[in-house]
């Protein structure tokens, strides 16, 4: 992945929408070679798909939970079977594997306090394996970026 490379896939990240013509003028290339980095990107994989970008409280799901899940017990099978219903929740936006005092860390976004009560009650309390489970709110929030920064290059180590 070269500069323009990185380019092609900041600016997409900021308008999946670019018209093909846009996005060339934008990185400074003529659209053939820009078309053709845009499909090599994607079939390495570092481009999966483009989606709109939806305001969560006009959709109806004003509330983000950040839950920890502690397991019992720290099997393969245990592990799998976890990470297996979770996938399930269309609550669960996304579930992280951390280090540290919890084993997982969810973000779940809901339209009530009673719907996650619902939730925690009958889809995660009934997921084997969970020792506790701690939830945090969030009042509201400071900063959202669906655009990665710029990998940092490694230092010269001689």
């Amino acid at each position: 992945m070269d500069s323009v490379d990185l380019g092609i896939i900041r600016e997409l990240q900021g308008d999946g929408r670019l018209s093909n013509q846009d996005l060339a003028d934008r990185v400074r290339l003529s659209p053939s070679p820009c078309l053709r980095r845009v499909r090599r990107l994607e079939q390495a994989g570092l481009i999966r798909g483009y989606t709109a970008m939806v305001d969560q409280v006009a959709f109806g799901l004003p509330i983000t939970v950040f839950v920890r899940i502690r397991l019992d017990r720290h099997t393969a099978e245990a592990v799998n079977v976890f990470e297996e219903h979770v996938g399930l929740i269309e609550h669960i936006q996304d579930c992280y594997l951390m280090a540290g005092s919890s084993d997982y860390l969810l973000r779940v976004v809901i339209e009530s306090l009673e719907a996650y009560e619902v939730l925690v009650r009958t889809r995660i309390h009934a997921i084997p394996g969970i020792s506790s489970i701690e939830s945090s709110f969030a009042f509201g929030s400071v900063k959202q970026s669906r655009t990665y920064p710029r990998p940092t290059p490694p230092r010269d180590r001689r």
